[in-house]
């Protein structure tokens, strides 16, 4: 982080986090967050509480899972602040059994004091449900 020392480490952090939220279990996750959390799931839809991400991931996936590629860190706006990104592809299953993998994703956090203080994430489950449903059609692959 260009030579400055921070209290913690924010890859290890996010990536613990992560980890425990994939569980899940949204009481432990919730000890990674400030207490003004702001969070922002796929399709923009604002998330009051980090219960709210394990329930709407419920609401979409049987079951889902994310295959960490990289995770960079930024400086943030002060000494104490930090800006990370995980990146990598989710895997898991539909609400009908259906395995799927290689759905690409990025999550955004703002970390301060050590704490989360911003999340935001985006995926391409979206496209993969509307390939799904027929209302799409594949896109070709580059020879």
């Amino acid at each position: 982080m260009g030579g400055r020392r921070m209290k913690h480490d924010p890859k290890a952090l996010v990536e613990e986090f992560l980890r425990v939220i994939m569980i899940p279990d949204p009481d432990t996750a919730r000890t990674f967050m400030a207490p003004d959390a702001r969070i922002v799931f796929t399709g923009g839809r604002p998330m009051a509480d980090i219960r709210d991400c394990s329930a709407f991931n419920a609401s979409r996936y049987r079951w889902v899972k994310k295959r960490f590629e990289r995770t960079d860190v930024v400086a943030g706006a002060s000494d104490e602040e930090a800006v990370v990104y995980n990146c990598g592809t989710l895997y898991g299953e539909w609400p009908d059994g259906t395995p799927f993998a290689g759905n690409r994703y990025v999550d955004r956090y703002v970390l301060r004091h050590g704490k989360i203080l911003e999340m935001a994430v985006w995926n391409d489950s979206a496209e993969r449900m509307l390939l799904n449903a027929g209302l799409c059609a594949p896109w070709p692959m580059p020879e």
